[in-house]
């Protein structure tokens, strides 16, 4: 049995708690009147007497530090975090004071001892644990806040040395954060500092009490920490060699994923569904865009999100891309962002209506205007103006994104894809202006600059549209798009037929996403009118496909790449 007293501050009253095997039994209350009897049961508990801080990231632990100390939890510590809380006027006992051991191997020993992990672990309503600590003179640890060495931020710079990355893996962290979540119900974990404030909240009543709910939530939190920082060394280490060279894929690969927030539905509404995100990511994604009006997303929505913003991505002046069940149907670059989506819907605006709608720079008021006109599902941008806010706010169903700045990319993404059972590990795609640096005109004629200028605009858009794809563009905009056919002189035709009551194929340019097999999809091209073709070329027929272009002059281009997106 544990006996605590309290006396209130300005009152003649002295509160008793009652403790058996941490179930809160009795509080008797002593005044001038005679003794009153409250008889309280509660949930079993924890409660705080010590706490052990030791943390890299010290951005608040002060706070919490102080206000432990003030309503007299003794605090351990050691190293840089016991000199931060000391200079902070916050009284500290050394980690080596509990031990009786020093610091050893310049910091790589301070917590590994059993005065540490004994505290931690020993169940409290467990007599045996309990006689244990006892006979050997260790104290329950009741609290710990910890934080691990930074290694997923050491790892980002490229030049790092080999031992430098192997000195920046935490064991005793990890060590101490894994036996406390083990016995939750009597120890409270702390590793984010958001949940500083809910601690205090915890403990600035009556007594220094966490309830096991709350415990438990903490202990799934930490052991997902964890997790997440071995994956970080298993996966780093997996492609590093051990004289500091690199290669793309390791040999295992761990993935860790927070769930971001759960969809309106998934594929279909009767099936349930969850969106989980990668933490700490930069590059500008659907996973890391801030929703700021709009009804709940489903997972049609944010696949087809994502593949509209990767598509805008690809341009760096205005553009205006809209995707409808994962395929681009217009696609338009322009001086004014408001005809960039003009053209962009009116390539096809059967299609246009209720897809997704991509920005690569700031909606403004006129945009927003022409938006409202007709149902979209999601709007996504880098930034909006107020008064296009104000505009989105009379369709209030219409999910509107704001991403994070378009110029952050980074070159070493990898791109996954799911298959039952495991998963399929590759480089991103991420080439389509550097394409045109080295073309070859394989045909007698020679494509003019304006249609160079179109075929880009053609094969940014075509790496995009699920394969087979064919992608025809005039001037600043696509004209028509055909996807997802099972033989390439389909998708010519579709694309035709997509084209044929807006913009019309004739003097239009044609992308592919990968060669030609037969001369057929060029003569097709030709009956559409098309001027210039940009391909990978690599055919074993690729002579009789230039021959076609030769005839019909056609100026046709390989750029060597291939750009399939099944």
């Amino acid at each position: 049995m544990e006996i605590f007293m309290r006396k209130e501050h300005g009152k003649n009253t002295t509160i008793i708690f009652f403790y058996y095997n941490k179930l809160k039994i009795k509080k008797l209350i002593f005044t001038s009147n005679p003794i009153n009897l409250d008889i309280e049961y509660l949930n079993p508990m924890s409660n705080i007497k010590r706490a052990l801080i030791s943390v890299w990231d010290k951005t608040d632990v002060d706070v919490l530090a102080k206000h432990l100390d003030s309503i007299g939890v003794e605090i351990i510590s050691s190293g840089g975090t016991a000199k931060f809380l000391r200079e902070k006027g916050i009284e500290v006992k050394d980690v080596s004071e509990i031990t009786g051991f020093p610091e050893m191997l310049d910091g790589r020993v301070k917590t590994l001892h059993p005065k540490i992990h004994g505290g931690l672990l020993a169940i409290r309503s467990n007599k045996d644990h309990m006689d244990s600590l006892n006979t050997e003179n260790i104290k329950p640890i009741d609290l710990i806040i910890v934080n691990f060495y930074p290694f997923e931020q050491v790892i980002k710079s490229e030049d790092i040395p080999f031992q430098d990355v192997i000195e920046n893996i935490d064991i005793g962290g990890p060590t101490i954060v894994r036996a406390a979540a083990k016995n939750f119900q009597d120890v409270s974990v702390i590793v984010d500092s958001s949940d500083y404030k809910k601690l205090i909240d915890k403990i600035s009543g009556d007594s220094l009490i966490v309830d096991k709910e709350f415990n438990y939530e903490l202990c799934k939190k930490a052991y997902a920490y964890v997790s997440k920082y071995d994956a970080a060394i298993s996966n780093h280490l997996g492609i590093l060699n051990i004289d500091n060279t690199k290669k793309k894929i390791p040999d295992t690969l761990t993935l860790h994923y927070k769930k971001s927030f759960n969809l309106r539905y998934g594929e279909n509404p009767h099936q349930e569904g969850s969106f989980f995100v990668q933490e700490d990511q930069e590059e500008p994604s659907i996973s890391n865009s801030k929703q700021i009006q709009g009804k709940e997303l489903s997972l049609n929505n944010i696949y087809d999100a994502d593949s509209c913003l990767e598509t805008v991505k690809e341009f760096k002046s205005n553009a205006c891309v809209i995707v409808k069940h994962n395929n681009p149907c217009g696609v338009a670059e322009h001086n004014s962002l408001l005809q960039a989506y003009i053209d962009a819907r009116d390539c096809d605006p059967v299609s246009a209506f209720g897809g997704i709608v991509a920005f690569n720079n700031r909606v403004e008021k006129d945009v927003a205007e022409e938006i409202v006109k007709t149902f979209i599902e999601v709007l996504v941008a880098p930034d909006y103006s107020e008064e296009s806010l104000e505009i989105f706010k009379s369709k209030p169903n219409l999910r509107v994104l704001k991403t994070p700045d378009l110029k952050i990319q980074e070159s070493n993404l990898m791109d996954i894809k799911k298959v039952v059972g495991g998963i399929l590990y590759q480089d991103a795609d991420r080439t389509s202006d550097e394409d045109f640096v080295d073309f070859k005109v394989a045909t007698k004629r020679q494509p003019t600059e304006e249609e160079v200028k179109t075929l880009l605009l053609a094969w940014k858009v075509c790496k995009n549209v699920k394969s087979n794809a064919i992608v025809l563009a005039r001037g600043n905009k696509t004209v028509g798009i055909g996807a997802g056919q099972m033989n390439r002189v389909n998708s010519v035709q579709l694309a035709q037929i997509k084209s044929k009551d807006h913009y019309g194929t004739k003097g239009s340019a044609l992308a592919s996403d990968a060669f030609f097999p037969f001369r057929d999809g060029v003569e097709e091209a030709a009956k559409a009118g098309v001027t210039a073709i940009v391909q990978p070329g690599g055919s074993i027929r690729d002579e009789e496909v230039i021959q076609a272009a030769d005839e019909n002059n056609i100026a046709m281009i390989f750029v060597g790449v291939r750009h399939f997106k099944h």
